[in-house]
């Protein structure tokens, strides 16, 4: 039975990866310092699977944790989700994301090659495309422009990355460029439970709609889109954190550095969003348009014709399934999880 590594593994995507993870029988080991995750999502993935899993809290910047880690428990591979998230925050308090993202991976990375584990999915980001000169998505286009903090450093990780993998053959290391994640697990038991105000659309959507909060903020009415509002490829997190997986499988091939696109290929508006939302909830859910965020872009949406090639991974779950799987949460858990 293989360990795996998984780094911010309470978190939204990391808790449905893990869930996944304990179904194929991989031992599961979880760092997460709780800074914007729950520790009763794990609980919840365990009651759902009938497995335990191995938690640790603590910070992928604390060396010393890192090293009792690996000194204790023989791991594979690392998923390494754990870092900061929100693209709007990023531009107000970029050192915060710079010091998580950057220098935390950097941290991971030493004790991984002190230890002799070479072997790393990392979370990385369609914002490391910026503005797109053209669309779909695809993995040879250019990066080095993202319009945010928030995808710079997850672009600087792919880079050192890659540097890594240029100085030692010996590394196997798959970037997942994931688009906008949505949805919950069908239970209903684990989902998107973002501190404060979300940053997302889907948990504002969904919390506008149980009346936790007031009323949506759709920022920008005026870009070049189909209505005006920005234009984004939602993916299940179902089938996100089954990407996840896919990547394991290759790590184990030995094949060296490649990276991915995780999206559907299809883009929906704001306003199709909150149309699609409301048909599969029954609720209406209110509105007004803001100013643009800065650091938004106007459309994004990928090209997912390598993953499907090369990890033979494709999403599996519509439109209708996102809705409805995010509203049968957020109905089941209105106020999110249960603060210990």
């Amino acid at each position: 039975m293989k360990t795996i590594l998984v780094t911010g593994g309470a978190g939204y995507i990391g808790s449905h990866t893990v869930l996944q993870l304990l179904e194929q029988d991989y031992s599961v080991v979880v760092l997460d310092n709780l800074c914007n995750a729950s520790p009763e999502s794990l609980r919840r993935v365990e009651g759902l699977t009938g497995k335990s899993v191995t938690f640790v809290q603590g910070d992928i910047r604390d060396t010393a944790v890192l090293d009792d880690i690996f000194s204790e428990h023989s791991i594979f591979a690392v998923i390494h989700f754990a870092g900061l998230k929100a693209v709007g925050e990023s531009v107000a308090k970029p050192l915060s994301y710079y010091e998580n993202n950057v220098y935390g991976t950097l941290t991971l990375c030493k004790v991984m090659q002190k230890h002799g584990v070479k072997n790393i999915v990392f979370s990385s980001s369609a914002t490391v495309y910026g503005d797109p000169a053209s669309l779909p998505l695809s993995e040879h286009m250019s990066t080095g422009h993202p319009t945010n903090p928030y995808g710079m450093s997850k672009l600087m990780v792919e880079h050192m990355l890659s540097d890594l993998y240029s100085s030692d053959n010996e590394w196997n290391i798959v970037l997942l460029r994931y688009f906008n994640p949505v949805g919950a697990h069908k239970s209903g038991q684990i989902g998107e439970d973002p501190n404060g105000i979300p940053n997302n659309l889907m948990p504002y959507i969904s919390q506008v709609a149980t009346g936790k909060l007031q009323q949506l903020s759709v920022f920008g009415d005026d870009y070049d889109t189909k209505d005006g509002t920005g234009v984004r490829d939602y993916i299940h997190v179902v089938d996100l954190a089954n990407g996840h997986l896919k990547a394991l499988d290759r790590l184990s091939l030995n094949m060296g550095l490649d990276k991915y696109n995780l999206g559907t290929g299809q883009g929906y508006s704001v306003l199709e969003m909150i149309a699609a939302f409301e048909k599969g909830s029954g609720k209406t859910v209110s509105y007004k348009i803001a100013p643009r965020r800065s650091g938004d872009v106007a459309a994004c949406y990928a090209d997912p014709t390598k993953a499907a090639k090369e990890l033979n991974w494709h999403a599996e779950k519509g439109l209708e399934d996102m809705c409805a799987d995010t509203w049968n949460w957020q109905s089941q858990n209105p106020m999110g999880y249960p603060k210990d």
